[in-house]
């Protein structure tokens, strides 16, 4: 009686265990990747060479100076000319300096969406502007002088209202900090303890398969949050830029719930080819012995 209620425990563990091994995930990667700035900042700062981020800077910039200047039928002309000037200031190390101040700002508003008290996320585009004036303007770009400096001026990365049920979950699973990554290793292994020395393969093939099941969850459940976040934004650069942002940002947590996928896999397989083999080496033995 004792044993089939510990199998049955054991049984319950692994099916919380799908549930628990996204939970985990999403709960470390919540605190690690977004919690932290040191990390935010590092994680966004490469998006300085990527050419989605560079054109929608290049854009917003020229489209502000561009509605202060009237030039007639050399409208396009002046505008191709000082779009290609800002994109070519985007590969200095100033734009690069420029684009870890604007990102460390960024982190404060995400943080503020993530815990109901903000709106949107967005790139203020001002440190990155003045810098573009000082040195187009050293560099006699014509109508530099012209480029506006305002803080108004920026790059919507995320809204708030986008983000709709994922913005609870995130609050929850920050709140919950390491504690569901605690549960998830206890559970694993009082689900092989629970299962008795007969029953620990069986076990340990559970352990997997949940495992892989919990982290194709996760997969799925960061493709389909890109897609709602992502949609609610205007069809323009910033969606572009956005969406190198978000999976910049969800990197290191697609990785890591590949690397459970294939984990749990080789676990689940593993132990069950193990399991054949030595079935197949045991029914030998005793032919061989008869």
């Amino acid at each position: 009686m004792a044993s089939r209620v510990l199998s049955a425990l054991s049984t319950t563990l692994i099916v919380l265990l799908a549930v628990l091994t996204p939970v985990s995930a999403v709960a470390a990667w919540s605190d690690l990747e977004i919690g932290d700035t040191g990390r935010f900042v590092a994680t966004m700062a490469p998006l300085d060479a990527d050419p989605h981020v560079q054109r929608a800077v290049a854009d917003r910039i020229t489209d502000e100076v561009m509605a202060e200047v009237k030039v007639g039928p050399l409208q396009q002309a002046v505008r191709n000319l000082l779009h290609d000037a800002v994109l070519s200031f985007a590969t200095t190390d100033a734009f690069k300096n420029a684009w870890r101040t604007a990102v460390r700002a960024a982190h404060s508003a995400a943080q503020q969406v993530l815990s109901s008290g903000g709106d949107t996320v967005t790139i203020d585009l001002a440190p990155i502007t003045e810098e573009v004036k000082k040195q187009l303007m050293a560099d006699n770009v014509p109508f530099s002088d012209r480029i506006p400096v305002r803080h108004a001026d920026d790059i919507t990365v995320l809204e708030a209202n986008g983000l709709g049920v994922w913005r609870d979950v995130a609050q929850w699973l920050r709140a919950a900090g390491i504690w569901p990554a605690v549960g998830t290793v206890v559970a694993a292994v009082a689900a092989v303890l629970f299962a008795g020395r007969g029953g620990r393969a069986r076990a340990l093939i559970g352990v997997g398969s949940a495992c892989a099941i919990g982290a194709g969850l996760l997969v799925v459940a960061v493709a389909v949050a890109r897609g709602s976040i992502l949609a609610d934004l205007p069809d323009n650069g910033d969606r572009s830029a956005a969406r190198a942002i978000y999976d910049a940002l969800t990197m290191s947590l697609r990785t890591a719930a590949w690397s459970l996928l294939a984990a749990g896999l080789v676990l689940a397989v593993g132990t069950w080819a193990t399991g054949r083999l030595r079935g197949t080496w045991h029914a030998r033995t005793r032919s061989s012995g008869g």
